[in-house]
């Protein structure tokens, strides 16, 4: 082979191999970009799941302590009705010896009337702010109402001494502790709800989802926190 030929072989070989090269090389940067590429995906496929499956578990919480707060409620509603069935009995068997006080009665009965219709709104929403504040205004209000009839009746001896009075106020006395007991706990589990609801992050799941902020049931008058008592020694 003259020189010439083979100088043309060589030349050819160099060209073809280039060609070669030119042609493989962009595949395989191709192929590198879409192993990166399927590799951020993945990533953020998993970071999606983690946040959808951490919030669904911060909104099943918050609902769980809704629901709790509600029901601790429903505890509260059946003490305020039966206190409500007690008071027009207990009025009644006063009128026969309090003719003079038709006023303080009339009292007690509008404000046991006030307070029976908060007590249905809240009922139907549990820790709004509207409806737990009339609730805790019309609660001070009767037993401010029931405040003053125990002072009368404190100077009716005959009155002090009738059996049915006893045993009403009695019954009264009871349900009134009970239902502190259970305002107690209704307030409990408001503040467990409103605390996790404000922490970060459930915070973001809160504000997303609307979950409003529960309103305790608060009682500001300090005569009103105790059960009304009667000496009937």
């Amino acid at each position: 082979m003259t020189p010439v030929c083979r100088e043309a072989l060589v030349r050819s070989l160099a060209a073809g191999g280039a060609s070669s090269f030119g042609a493989l090389g962009p595949r395989a940067t191709f192929d590198s970009a879409m192993t990166e590429l399927l590799v951020v995906l993945a990533v953020l496929v998993l970071i999606a799941l983690f946040l959808g499956v951490w919030g669904v578990g911060v909104y099943n919480r918050l609902v769980a302590l809704r629901n709790r707060f509600q029901n601790a409620f429903a505890q509260i509603d059946v003490q305020l009705k039966r206190r409500y069935d007690l008071i027009p009995n207990l009025v009644e068997i006063a009128k026969g010896y309090l003719k003079h006080e038709r006023e303080t009665l009339e009292a007690v009965i509008a404000a046991r009337n006030q307070a029976s219709q908060a007590a249905q709104a809240a009922a139907a929403k549990p820790g709004d702010a509207g409806a737990m504040i009339a609730l805790s205004g019309a609660e001070n209000t009767l037993m401010g109402a029931m405040g003053r009839l125990f002072a009368v009746v404190e100077a009716y001896p005959d009155l002090k001494a009738n059996q049915n009075m006893m045993q009403l106020t009695e019954e009264l006395t009871s349900t009134e502790n009970k239902v502190a007991f259970a305002r107690q706990s209704f307030n409990d589990s408001v503040m467990t709800y409103n605390t996790t609801r404000e922490s970060f992050p459930a915070n973001v799941v809160a504000g997303m989802f609307g979950f409003l902020p529960g309103q305790l049931f608060e009682v500001t008058d300090a005569a009103a926190r105790e059960a009304p008592k009667v000496s009937f020694s």
